[in-house]
């Protein structure tokens, strides 16, 4: 009889934790999170063949003559200096001077 009590409560437990998520009626609601950076946003090309996206969560992803997610990573912004870790393994940087983002040979232009 206990052993089926025992059961009973931790199957009730596992409910519970499910359906708040797993986390617990006594942690603290979440806060909203910071506004993003600046930068975060859609930067292209004059011609408009190459879209580059960065994403508040320090993602970017990268389109190529329409080709969608042709380049996409991890970027990490220090000043006006970007730092590209890209997903394939090869590594690129940026410099944002006057409202332009120059990255390697490119040179992007905020989408508006």
């Amino acid at each position: 009889m206990i052993g089926k009590v025992l059961l009973a409560i931790g199957v009730l437990t596992a409910m519970t934790a499910c359906a708040d998520g797993g986390r617990g009626s006594k942690q603290a609601p979440q806060r909203a999170s910071a506004a993003p950076h600046p930068y975060v946003g859609m930067w292209v090309t004059a011609d408009g063949r190459i879209r580059q996206e960065l994403l508040p969560d320090g993602r970017y992803e990268e389109e190529r003559d329409g080709r969608k997610r042709a380049y996409t990573g991890r970027y990490t912004v220090t000043g006006s200096h970007l730092d590209y870790f890209d997903d394939a393994g090869f590594t690129a940087t940026g410099d944002v001077r006057d409202g332009v983002l120059y990255h390697e040979h490119l040179v992007l232009h905020r989408e508006r």
